[in-house]
């Protein structure tokens, strides 16, 4: 079996320290980073000097990283943004130099860490694409209770819609396709992926009359990728891709902007999805949800996409091994 997953803190101010000790519960082999003194009171926790340290039953393991100030729930510190940043780089440092299975971060705050440590990128995905050499990722959100699995990844992700049919170029959906498809075999274990493809209008563009995307440019590079060997369907009409038949047709789906691809996610499966980051060297999954200030520090954080997230690690590490 793999090794232990680290589990980052996130923005503390949000409810990531109340989900960590919740999170026991999933029964994966976890250690959260981060400091002790965000954690809920009356919380057992053992301090380890490395990911593979044993800790006594029912403790949190946890690899400390002491920020400057106390968490406020929903009151992010400016002081502490630089430590939010600190924690995800010695995370991946462990994970890339063998010493963990794999990471799952628990939600940031972009802004409260723009706000407090000028950080320069998107998200958490742009981020850990740097940390790993700048390589190209993709982000998928996948369902860990419905069935069949809901598996989709936009080919476009955080940008005004009016920007899409320029941004969704075919290098772009090419590179999605492709990251996915090898993601699909090294982290799921399917050795013949089926992909989807949706179109970008309505209806697909209904043969040109409300787009001529589909016709001129998706079709012939799937057809192109097709004559490789890739298992493609597409481009289809988004609107009849994620009820349960068709979806059991498809292992994953691309699609090509960003609502196009999370709202069927988050109705199937609001609690249980997962964001998963693909094509890094190593395993990132995260709870599909933000730090939800509004309820930090009232006890009322349900930590089923976390644990969601941390067996999903589990799983994808174990494939990968």
């Amino acid at each position: 079996m793999p090794g232990r997953i680290i589990l980052t803190c996130g923005e503390p101010a949000g409810i990531g320290p109340e989900l960590a000790p919740l999170a026991l519960a999933s029964g994966v082999d976890f250690a959260w980073m981060g400091d002790p003194r965000h954690l809920p009171d009356g919380t057992a926790w053992t301090q380890i000097a490395a990911p593979s340290d044993t800790v006594p039953d029912g403790h949190l393991p946890v690899l400390r990283h002491d920020f400057p100030a106390l968490a406020r729930p929903g009151r992010p510190d400016p002081a502490n943004a630089a430590g939010v940043i600190a924690v995800i780089a010695q995370a991946v440092a462990l994970v890339m130099r063998g010493e963990a299975a794999g990471l799952t971060t628990l939600p940031i705050s972009k802004q409260a860490l723009r706000d407090g440590a000028g950080f320069a990128f998107p998200g958490h995905t742009e981020y850990l694409a740097d940390l790993a050499g700048g390589m190209p990722v993709a982000m998928m959100l996948a369902s860990t209770t419905v069935a069949p699995p809901c598996r989709v990844v936009p080919a476009t992700i955080h940008i005004p819609l009016e920007q899409v049919p320029e941004a969704l170029t075919d290098a772009a959906l090419e590179q999605a396709i492709r990251i996915t498809h090898a993601a699909m075999i090294r982290d799921f274990g399917i050795p013949a992926p089926r992909l989807a493809v949706a179109g970008l209008n309505p209806h697909a563009g209904e043969g040109g009359a409300m787009g001529r995307q589909e016709s001129q440019r998706i079709l012939p590079l799937l057809d192109r990728l097709r004559a490789e060997g890739l298992d493609l369907t597409g481009p289809l009409p988004a609107d009849t891709m994620f009820h349960a038949p068709a979806r059991a047709r498809w292992d994953a789906a691309i699609c090509a902007y960003h609502d196009q691809a999370l709202i069927p996610i988050k109705t199937l499966d609001f609690a249980g999805g997962v964001n998963v980051t693909l094509g890094l060297p190593f395993v990132r999954t995260s709870p599909d949800h933000g730090t939800a200030f509004d309820i930090a520090g009232t006890g009322r954080a349900d930590p089923a996409s976390t644990i969601a997230a941390l067996k999903m690690a589990r799983d994808m590490a174990a494939a990968r091994e």
